[in-house]
């Protein structure tokens, strides 16, 4: 038999997620909680000893590209743009005391 859901327990759970429930409100969320909990319960009666284990539905194999470098080391080229550079650096101002 699945936990029943009662003051004590929703009162932990408005403190965590930091609710504040009317009454009425409270009551609702409490009913909605145990009938999440009667189904989880319903659900743990089906015998799932013949289904394979997955970690999603789709049967895709990794499908990512390898990471390949198409335009180079252009940091010489880039630093021609710079105003000042110094050392393969662009040279600015200092900016703190």
């Amino acid at each position: 038999m699945a936990k029943i859901i009662d003051d004590e327990t929703m009162e932990n759970v408005c403190i965590l997620a930091k609710l504040s429930l009317s009454g009425q409100e409270r009551e609702k969320a409490k009913a909605d909680m145990q009938k999440m909990l009667d189904y989880v319960e319903k659900l743990d009666e089906l015998d799932t000893s013949g289904v394979v284990p997955l970690s999603h539905i789709f049967g895709n194999a990794n499908v990512f590209r390898e990471d390949v470098v198409t335009n180079g080391d252009e940091s010489v080229a880039m630093l021609k743009n710079a105003p000042k550079a110094k050392d393969g650096q662009y040279q600015v101002p200092k900016t703190i005391g």
